[in-house]
C-alpha cells in the first residue's frame, strides 16, 4: 500500500513541476541568451510590415485602414497588385514595389485568409517528408505556390532589376501563410540567380513575418545568411511543430491544440527531434521582439533579439492569451517599429566609433554567427547539414550560365523526360494556368528546374542531386 501512495505522490509531484514549468514558460525564454540586434540590420522590417499591409489596399492613393503613423509609401512605386481572382488560388494575393529610396524591388505576400477555402488547400497540400528538397524537406503546398509565382513574375523581376542598372536588392517578404512561400522561392532564387539577372547573392534577401514552419533544419540554418523570420514575443505558429494542414484543422479549437502539441511534445526527447529530417522550422536567422515579461501586467519598451538557433529553436509552446494575438500583421509592424525607434535613440546615445565602422564589424559578426551555427548542425549530426567549407565552396562553385536561346522542341523533350523521370514525385509545378504552361523561347520553366534538383537511387527513391547541371537546353 505504501509503494502504492509512494508511487503516486511521485507522480503528482511530477505533474505539477511540468504545470508549473509550463505555466511559467513565456516567450522571452527562447531568446534569454541571444544577443541584441542593432538599428542598422533591422531597420527594413517595420517597412516592408506597412508594405505588406499595402496588399490588403485596393488603392494606396485611398487607404482605407492605414495602420498607425499612415503606410509613408509612394502608390507611384507599386509595379502590379494581383488579386485571389488572379492567382487562381495557386498563391495568395501579392505586390510588386520598386522602392526607389530604398533601392529595393520588393516582393510581397499576404498572410492567410481565414475566408478564403484556397488558402486552406494550399496548407493541406502536404503530409511528413512528402517534399524532398535540395537536400532536405519542405512544405509541398507552399513549395509549388513558390514555383507558380516564379514562373508568373520572374520576367517582370529580373526585367526590374537591369532596368534599375542591376544594383537594386531583391527582397521577398510575406507574413505567416505568405511567409513560407517567401522563403522556399528565395532558396529556389538563391540556386538558380542566373534566371535573374545574374544578381548576387548578397542582393538577395527574405523576410519572413511571422514564419510558418516550411523547411527542414538543415536548411533553415544553411539559408540563414538570406532569410530572416520575425517573431513577436508568444506567436504560436514558429513554435508548433504539427504540420499546418492540422493546425487549420484545428483552428477553431486553436487553444485545445496548443495545449495538447505542448503537453505531447513534452515527452519528445530533444535528440530525437533534431534527428528527424522530416520536422520542419522556422526559416533562416530569426529576430525575436520581446516586449512581455512574467508575472508582469502590460507591455513593455520592446527589444529585438538575434541569433541562428539549431538546438532549442523555438520548440517550446507558450501557453499565452497573447498566442495568436501575437501573430496578427498590425501588431508585428506597432512593436517593430517601436524597437527599432529604440534602438536607434540607445545608439545615438551610446555611439563611441564611427556608424560605418559598427556597420563592418556587425556584418563580421553575422558571418562568424553562420558559420557557427553550420559548424554546430554538424556537430549535432543534424541529417544532410552541411559544414561552413562546405557551403562556401557550393556558393563560389553555383553555375552561374546565362540564359540559353533553345528551341521550343528542345524544351518540351525536357519536360517529357524529366516528368516521366520523377512522375513519382508528382506534379510539383502542376496547376498553373494556361498562361504560364506555355513559355517563350528563352522563358526559365522553373518547375524544370526544381525537378532537377532530384535523382532516383539505386532503391528507387528519389534523393538530392549535388552535382546538378540547371541549363534547360541539355538533356
Amino acid at each position: 500500500m505504501s509503494v502504492v501512495c509512494g508511487a503516486e505522490c511521485f507522480l503528482a509531484v511530477g505533474c505539477l513541476r511540468w504545470l508549473w514549468k509550463r505555466c511559467t514558460y513565456v516567450g522571452g525564454d527562447d531568446s534569454a541568451t541571444w544577443p541584441q540586434a542593432t538599428a542598422a540590420e533591422f531597420d527594413s522590417v517595420p517597412h516592408l510590415c506597412r508594405i505588406i499591409l499595402a496588399v490588403y489596399e485596393e488603392d494606396l492613393h485611398h487607404p482605407k485602414s492605414p495602420p498607425l503613423g499612415g503606410y509613408r509609401l509612394n502608390p507611384n512605386f507599386v509595379y502590379k497588385r494581383v488579386t485571389y481572382q488572379e492567382t487562381s488560388g495557386q498563391a495568395p494575393p501579392y505586390l510588386i514595389y520598386l522602392d526607389h529610396d530604398r533601392k529595393e524591388i520588393v516582393l510581397a505576400i499576404r498572410g492567410l485568409n481565414l475566408k478564403k477555402e484556397s488558402d486552406y488547400k494550399l496548407l493541406l497540400n502536404n503530409r511528413l517528408g512528402m517534399q524532398m528538397f535540395d537536400g532536405g524537406y519542405v512544405h509541398h503546398g507552399l513549395l509549388k505556390s513558390a514555383i507558380w509565382l516564379l514562373n508568373k513574375e520572374s520576367e517582370n523581376l529580373k526585367h526590374l532589376w537591369l532596368e534599375n542598372g542591376a544594383c537594386y536588392k531583391m527582397v521577398f517578404v510575406g507574413h505567416s501563410l505568405g511567409s513560407g512561400v517567401a522563403a522556399l522561392l528565395t532558396v529556389i532564387v538563391v540556386n538558380h540567380r542566373d534566371r535573374l539577372g545574374g544578381i548576387p547573392r548578397d542582393l538577395v534577401r527574405c523576410f519572413a513575418l511571422a514564419p510558418a514552419r516550411c523547411m527542414s533544419l538543415n536548411l533553415a540554418v544553411k539559408y540563414a545568411d538570406v532569410i530572416y523570420s520575425v517573431v513577436l514575443q508568444d506567436d504560436f505558429l514558429p513554435r508548433t511543430a504539427t504540420p499546418l494542414e492540422d493546425i487549420f484543422k484545428s483552428i477553431f479549437c486553436l487553444p485545445c491544440l496548443i495545449f495538447l502539441v505542448c503537453l505531447r511534445d513534452t515527452f519528445i526527447p530533444e535528440g530525437r527531434k533534431l534527428k528527424d529530417p522530416r520536422r520542419l522550422y522556422a526559416p533562416g536567422r530569426i529576430y525575436h521582439i520581446v516586449e512581455r515579461k512574467f508575472c508582469r501586467c502590460g507591455r513593455y519598451p520592446p527589444e529585438v533579439r538575434t541569433a541562428i538557433p539549431v538546438d532549442g529553436r523555438f520548440e517550446h509552446i507558450v501557453l499565452s492569451s497573447h498566442a495568436t494575438a501575437d501573430h496578427a500583421i498590425i501588431w508585428i509592424h506597432r512593436e517593430a517599429e517601436k524597437a527599432l525607434n529604440l534602438m536607434k535613440e540607445k545608439s545615438s546615445e551610446t555611439m563611441t566609433t564611427a556608424p560605418t565602422v559598427q556597420k563592418f564589424e556587425r556584418l563580421q559578426s553575422i558571418e562568424k554567427e553562420h558559420k557557427d551555427a553550420l559548424e554546430r548542425a554538424v556537430t549535432l549530426n543534424i541529417p544532410h547539414a552541411v559544414d561552413a567549407n562546405e557551403n562556401e565552396d557550393e556558393d563560389e562553385n553555383e553555375p552561374q550560365e546565362s540564359l540559353s536561346a533553345s528551341t521550343d522542341s528542345e524544351d518540351q523533350s525536357s519536360a517529357d523526360k524529366l516528368t516521366s523521370k520523377h512522375q513519382d514525385l508528382g506534379d510539383i509545378g502542376g496547376g498553373r494556368d494556361t498562361s504560364t504552361t506555355k513559355s517563350e523561347p528563352g522563358e526559365t520553366k522553373w518547375d524544370i528546374l526544381v525537378e532537377r534538383l532530384f535523382e532516383r537511387s539505386d532503391s528507387g527513391k528519389f534523393k538530392a542531386r549535388k552535382d546538378i547541371n540547371i541549363n534547360t537546353s541539355d538533356t
